[in-house]
């Protein structure tokens, strides 16, 4: 089967650039290999830079209508602190969707822009092919082998795989754990946001679709390990739910009372760092470009704005040779670096101070005495700036 491009993954990033290039005139498949609606790993906060690429994508009034409330406030949830402050002045409020919602509507949005959807289904390999590539698939009918002259990898940096834009695996036991939970009968502000901070970890809540309470978090392996060398008859979220209640006040108010709607997810490692945005003749969208410590809560506004970034220097030229792709490569890089480099730095300072009990101790200090360093630590982390559109 012959398309113009192919998208490995139907997260946010993978469906954006699919979308997007599809309404542009581009043939687009769009390969997953998870059976939608599921939930996953995520923070599911969506900045409010984002909101004018979903309405432009054409999922924005449904986004609003199944969101959750406006984030106005931070907070910091640290032992005994909990301190607020504003969210910073910018274009409207960021608020949460459980990714269950979001990649389904992505996903469907993108069939109705006519991409050719193939789900459940898995890239193996890619073999050159003239000016092109061949992506090899397999699915719950079989093998299949589609051509195209691009090839956007948009399956995140944890994904296992032998495609020249996977992440080799390393286990280190400093790695950090992401975990995923959603509660319901927790007790927060409808408009807050605290970051959470625990012995040897970080995380976020955020009230998101109906009535969810989403807590996302990562904690370093050897710190898990010796939770659950306290109570071996614990599992792993077992010991990091009782850890995080332990740690802070604030968390202890929020979800002391609360009960898990779905069992805890996990993943990871996590890899942040910034990496080639186009490497092999692949381009590459969401954490597989790039990846910042979830500190900053910028992991899906990242996918979706480099999705989109992608598809404007891909522009419309459905058959670009291979010395088009590459001028289009650096096109995409310089502009997903000025978008987003600075703010995987600052989240790897702040997740830096936060796993460092001493500095964690010093700026929990210092924001008691000026929340507004919260403020300044979102409009640092990207919280108000916008996609550029050409």
């Amino acid at each position: 089967m012959r398309f113009d491009a192919v998208v490995i993954g139907a997260g946010p990033g993978g469906s954006t650039s699919a979308i997007a290039l599809a309404r542009a005139g581009w043939r687009v498949a769009l390969i997953e290999k998870a059976s939608f609606p599921r939930r996953k790993v995520c923070g599911e906060f969506l900045s409010a830079t984002s909101l004018p690429v979903i309405d432009r994508l054409g999922i924005g009034e449904d986004w609003r209508a199944a969101a959750g409330p406006e984030v106005r406030r931070l907070a910091l949830f640290a032992g005994e602190r909990v301190v607020d402050a504003p969210m910073p002045a910018g274009e409207g409020y960021g608020r949460a969707l459980g990714r269950d919602i979001l990649d389904l509507k992505l996903a469907e949005e993108a069939k109705r822009s006519g991409v050719a959807l193939f789900q459940p289904a898995r890239a193996l390999s890619l073999a050159p092919d003239g000016d092109g590539q061949i992506v090899h698939i397999e699915g719950s009918d079989g093998e299949a082998e589609l051509q195209a002259s691009v090839v956007i990898a948009a399956h995140g940096s944890w994904e296992p795989g032998a495609l020249a834009s996977h992440l080799p695996k390393r286990h280190e036991r400093t790695d950090l754990l992401g975990f995923k939970a959603h509660f319901h009968g927790a007790t927060l502000a409808r408009d807050l946001m605290p970051l959470l901070a625990c012995p040897g970890g970080y995380g976020g809540i955020v009230w998101a679709d109906g009535g969810r309470l989403s807590l996302s978090c990562c904690i370093r392996r050897d710190v898990l390990a010796e939770l659950r060398q306290r109570d071996p008859g614990l599992s792993a979220s077992a010991a990091l739910h009782r850890h995080l209640l332990a740690s802070s006040l604030g968390i202890r108010r929020a979800i002391g009372e609360a009960v898990l709607a779905g069992p805890w997810l996990a993943a990871g490692p996590i890899r942040p760092g910034i990496r080639a945005a186009y490497a092999d003749d692949i381009f590459r969208v969401g954490n597989v470009a790039g990846e910042s410590h979830p500190i900053i809560a910028e992991g899906i506004s990242m996918a979706i704005q480099s999705g989109w970034l992608l598809a404007q220097a891909l522009g419309t030229d459905t058959a670009p040779s291979r010395a088009a792709r590459q001028r289009a490569g650096k096109r995409y890089e310089a502009a997903w670096r000025r978008q987003f480099a600075g703010r995987i730095r600052a989240a790897g300072l702040f997740a830096g101070i936060a796993l460092h009990a001493p500095s964690a101790a010093v700026a929990g200090a210092l924001i008691a005495a000026a929340p507004a360093i919260l403020t300044l630590g979102a409009r640092l982390s990207g919280k108000t700036k916008p996609i550029a559109f050409v």
